[in-house]
């Protein structure tokens, strides 16, 4: 399908378009006209990302001139990354051939999901991958491996290196759409390192998708992202949580284990020196020479030797010498002994401790005698001194890294930073368990560089409400912000707010409440009634690990959880990754046989997340409670004190926002098309309150009505028992009239000549 937003000839994959992905085009198109950055909410099932990238795809061929405009698309997961890139693979199949010819996509990903030498990736962990790759392609080891040929390398990196070097590196990876697997078939076709063929063509690539960490990250993104050129659109997509995604990337916890593993990479250091003084000791020296000209680094390096680069972010970054106290190995690495030492009796503390930057500062020099420009160097300085001593297997140095991570930060930002140091978790207060934790506050400093260097960032979810929200936690004016409703030619989603069970008691996850066997058993009769109601798959969101298991182990006492197995099976989600893959691989068998199922899963966690109940594998979702925060987490209190002095954000407003934002993700799994039905149920008072209810996102507001506002256990059942029925009668898919829910090339030319009327 080809029609025309304006001046843009869209190509669309698809014979029909959703008149809310038409209008999602037209404001998306806006803000690009009007380079500046936008927030969209979409829901969910409707085809957000084909209209994303269609749409960005014809704006860039519509506009060739020198430096086309650029896609950067930013997923959270691998698994979205592979959906994507066959969205996108889809689209230019129905791209003119002579158009196709120059655009080139591809995904980029970790060295574990994208190398194919065998004795590398059958490490255990990425850390291990990178590690042992290092190994080979390190340049010492390459130089060492010219000079004698029994040192090993890896051969896939030598022959992408001699193509490199043969030939124009744009032309090495022809035009087309390049999934993670696709690179690994031609790595092994050609013969080429997967890996740092993508690292390399990403410079090249008209559109790329990565993960988030390769643009907010600094460690990372400083290195991969950094030459990517202003004209770029960045999408960050399924985004509600990104400000979580920016405070991580610069935030650091230190443990014991983390000081013990850092003190053995200092002894080994200090090893490695005196073997290079015994053998070699000009290198040392000529290192010295080149950090007292002022050059923490060695210019531009091999990309095989830069691994990470400094955790601040660039513009905080002093361009000048590495002060003179750190610039001899030895005394360096007596400096971060001190520091060590420091933070060991620190953590020896019996009471919560909390402090800001300026005063650990201040409290690191009086004690240990390192000042501030010291610890903004230790990063940059840890590097060089890596690189001097030839070290390979960086994942054996990972805890002295995170020990300069820490310092480099705390050397570099005064405000938007806490450190705090709990003896142990609150909730096991008889384990000790002393942590000391960096906690960034500010979700803006990780985001600001994006926002500052690339023309358009779009960010959109199917859950950013209310979306007033997002532009005040990442400190930023959105030339577009908008929330788009459903058209649909019947009532598929129907959301009920469950108050009380069948007995008139009151239900809720409250703190005083939720023990309450009176709470417990009800929750229980909502579940059985349910699943001899319901069809198919019915998926269960509880607030946190504890919570579910108290309930469980509540409901098999009370002989509720037998009850519930006579009509489904039920399956359970753990923190363990294997287990909960396992479960949810059992829970669609038992769909597709038609036995049906339950799966219990918690808000927050990878199945909320990232997995799509669609069809019959979800008919129904329950939303035992309000999933707010642990609210008693010192970070948690020092960040939301952070946001009412600096943005005026209310403690209450940010974690209802933050609470609803997670149901409304959790209950949007179950509609995941507009052909699909499902039922949501919100199972707590707390729901019908208007300032609870009102942050929903308005897609699944429109669809509650008054009168399933303050219902009880056997209200529920009966319109879920209606809704089934309606669900189950013939309906006109493509809708018709003033209600049209598909829309052909005609209708969309129609239209377009319409609006031009009214100019």
């Amino acid at each position: 399908m080809k029609f025309q937003i304006e001046d843009v000839t869209v190509y669309f994959p698809y014979e029909h378009i959703y008149p809310e992905q038409y209008e999602y085009m037209v404001e998306l198109k806006r803000a690009l006209d009007a380079r500046g950055h936008c927030l969209l909410e979409m829901p969910t099932g409707t085809g957000k990302t084909v209209a994303l990238l269609s749409l960005i795809a014809s704006y860039s061929l519509s506009r060739p001139g020198d430096r086309p405009l650029k896609l950067l698309y930013c997923t959270r997961t691998v698994h979205e990354m592979e959906k994507t890139l066959a969205e996108l693979r889809l689209l230019l199949s129905h791209v003119p051939p002579d158009l196709r010819r120059s655009l080139l996509a591809l995904g980029l990903s970790s060295r574990k999901n994208l190398c194919i030498n065998p004795t590398i990736v059958s490490a255990a962990s990425r850390d291990s991958v990178d590690s042992a790759c290092r190994r080979l392609t390190a340049s010492w080891v390459r130089a060492a491996a010219a000079e004698d040929p029994a040192v090993p390398t890896c051969s896939f990196f030598e022959g992408f290196d001699r193509a490199a070097s043969s030939s124009n590196a744009s032309v090495m990876l022809p035009p087309g759409v390049y999934t993670l697997q696709d690179l690994r078939a031609f790595g092994r076709d050609n013969g080429w390192c997967p890996y740092y063929l993508a690292r390399q063509t990403i410079r090249y690539a008209n559109i790329v998708v990565y993960s988030y960490q390769y643009l907010l990250d600094p460690k990372v993104a400083s290195i991969i992202s950094k030459e990517m050129q202003r004209e770029c659109v960045v999408v960050f997509d399924e985004a509600h949580n990104i400000d979580n995604v920016c405070i991580e990337a610069l935030s650091v916890s230190i443990r014991r284990q983390t000081l013990e593993g850092a003190t053995r990479n200092l002894n080994r250091m200090v090893q490695e020196i005196d073997r290079f003084k015994a053998t070699d000791a000009t290198r040392l020296r000529t290192e010295y020479n080149r950090l007292v000209e002022g050059l923490a680094q060695r210019g531009s390096l091999p990309i095989t030797d830069a691994w990470l680069a400094n955790p601040a972010l660039p513009d905080d970054i002093l361009k000048e010498a590495v002060p003179g106290n750190i610039r001899r190995a030895e005394h360096f690495l007596s400096v971060l002994r001190r520091l060590v030492q420091y933070l060991k009796g620190r953590l020896q503390t019996e009471n919560v401790e909390t402090e800001g930057p300026v005063a650990f500062v201040a409290s690191v020099n009086s004690q240990a005698g390192i000042d501030q420009k010291m610890l903004r160097f230790c990063y940059d300085r840890l590097h060089s001194l890596m690189l001097t001593l030839e070290i390979t297997d960086t994942d054996e140095f990972l805890h002295i890294q995170t020990i300069c991570d820490f310092a480099t930060l705390i050397g570099t930002y005064t405000r938007g930073f806490s450190i705090i140091i709990e003896p142990f978790d609150e909730r096991m207060p008889h384990i000790p368990d002393p942590v000391l934790q960096l906690s960034c506050h500010d979700a803006s400093l990780a985001i600001k560089p994006v926002f500052e260097r690339f023309q358009s960032v779009v960010i959109t979810s199917g859950t950013l409400s209310p979306i007033d929200l997002y532009p005040r936690l990442l400190n930023f004016n959105p030339v577009i912000s908008r929330s788009f409703t459903m058209s649909l030619t019947r009532d598929c989603i129907c959301p009920m707010v469950l108050t009380r069970g069948s007995d008139q008691l009151p239900v809720s996850t409250k703190f005083d409440m939720r023990s309450d066997p009176g709470v417990v058993r009800n929750y229980g009769r909502l579940l059985l009634e349910m699943v001899a109601a319901v069809p198919d798959g019915i998926v269960c969101f509880f607030v946190s690990y504890s919570y579910m298991d108290g309930i469980v182990n509540s409901w098999n006492e009370m002989g509720i959880l037998q009850d519930v197995m006579q009509h489904k099976l039920v399956f359970i989600e753990t923190q363990d990754v294997v287990e909960t893959t396992l479960a949810l691989d059992n829970y669609r068998r038992a769909c597709d046989c038609g036995r049906g199922a339950v799966f219990f899963s918690v808000a927050r966690g990878k199945v909320a997340e990232g997995i799509d109940f669609d069809r019959h594998y979800g008919r129904l979702v329950i939303m035992f409670g309000v999933p707010f925060q642990y609210t008693l987490s010192r970070i948690l209190l020092a960040r939301l004190e952070y946001l009412r002095e600096t943005f005026q954000i209310k403690e209450g407003d940010f974690l209802t926002f933050d609470a609803l934002r997670q149901a409304a993700q959790c209950v949007g799994r179950v509609i995941r098309s507009k052909a699909d039905y499902g039922m949501m149920i919100f199972a707590d008072k707390r729901y019908s309150r208007h300032d609870k209810r009102s942050k929903l996102p308005g897609w699944i507001l429109s669809h509650l009505r008054d009168a399933h506002l303050n219902l009880s256990t056997d209200m529920a059942l009966h319109i879920a028992r209606e809704f089934l029925r309606r669900m189950a009668q013939p309906y006109d898919k493509a809708g018709s009239g003033g209600k049209k829910t598909l829309l052909t090339q005609e209708d969309i030319e129609r239209m377009s000549g319409d609006a031009m009327e009214l100019f």
